[in-house]
């Protein structure tokens, strides 16, 4: 199994030397993703629930602060040799996707292959307004459209398209990625609509273990979501072990135990030997990619536990 940890650019995370000093100290520590999260601008005022909280606020509310994911996964690109670098999750519709296809493969040349394109369609219609993008109803249908573009930009010597959302034709796009044929396309969200769109265009399903409406956050739970997701796959002519498994576990772990949602110890609470329990348990329901929320209020308290949990576990777990 592959570790990873996931930042959102806010907070201590909003400057060069905190980013550089994660994104290094990750790599040395052994870790093998980095992944950033995806807000351009953060509105005054939502009327609509942050699904990955409890109190349905987003994290970066308070402030309003957001760096572009592919700006900071190129910089960590330029920072690192090895760890993998994971939009955690890009918001399909928020770019123009002939741009974004170009940001990506720019990135994955850097990185010398290492870009990994989580995506999403978005949650927050504020934004998409601010952005002038197409109509947030419509989100899903414009995600897949334009995940298709990349493709066909990614892979084609004369890339031609013509679609509702996407068109393009006369065009060289080069350099293409270095990820053959392409970087891979890791799918977030747990709806039966992301569960089609896994089937339809991923290379692998990523979850986040907390969302309110589809809670992941048991073994049991994620092992009955990845058996929907197979069917899925299934229904659209593909084979399920083709699709790779990664999974957010989107809260710090706790070294003291808390309860979980059916009365047992919560994942990732209490000592190392639980937590290398929590990690065998999905290794057996074949998650390949355990991505882990490990950012604090401080830049110190945020290495202190990057450091913590490389040590007590993540070597353990290797």
């Amino acid at each position: 199994m592959e570790f990873g940890i996931h930042i959102g650019p806010r907070g201590c995370m909003t400057n060069r030397a905190n980013i550089m000093t994660l994104g290094t100290r990750a790599e040395a520590l052994g870790y093998d993703i980095i992944g950033v999260a995806d807000h351009v601008v953060a509105p005054v005022s939502t009327t609509v629930r942050y699904p990955y909280t409890a109190d349905g606020v987003w994290p970066g509310a308070p402030t309003g602060e957001c760096m572009d994911t592919l700006a900071v996964l190129a910089f960590l690109a330029g920072c690192t040799q090895r760890i993998r670098l994971l939009t955690s999750v890009i918001v399909v519709p928020h770019r123009q996707p002939v741009l974004t296809a170009k940001l990506i493969s720019t990135a994955d040349v850097l990185s010398d292959g290492r870009i990994i394109a989580g995506v999403g369609a978005g949650w927050m219609p504020e934004e998409f307004a601010a952005l002038g993008t197409p109509p947030f109803e419509e989100r899903g249908a414009v995600t897949d459209e334009y995940i298709r573009a990349w493709k066909t930009l990614w892979t084609q010597d004369r890339p031609e398209m013509t679609g509702k959302y996407a068109s393009f034709s006369n065009v060289v796009f080069e350099p293409k990625p270095v990820s053959k044929p392409h970087p891979p396309i890791w799918v977030g969200g747990e709806s039966p609509r992301s569960l089609r769109r896994v089937a339809e265009l991923g290379d692998g399903w990523y979850p986040v273990s907390n969302n309110a409406q589809v809670m992941l956050n048991t073994p049991e739970r994620l092992q009955a979501g990845i058996g929907r997701m197979h069917r899925a796959v299934e229904k659209a002519g593909r084979d399920p072990s083709s699709i790779d498994i990664a999974y957010v576990w989107f809260m710090p772990p706790s070294w003291k135990e808390r309860e979980g949602p059916d009365g047992g110890r919560l994942m990732f609470s209490g000592g190392p030997d639980a937590m290398l329990e929590d990690i065998a348990a999905l290794r057996a329901i074949g998650v390949k990619h355990c991505i882990f929320y490990l950012q604090r209020p401080t830049i110190e308290q945020t290495m202190d536990l990057t450091e913590r949990f490389a040590e007590d576990v993540i070597r353990k777990a290797q």
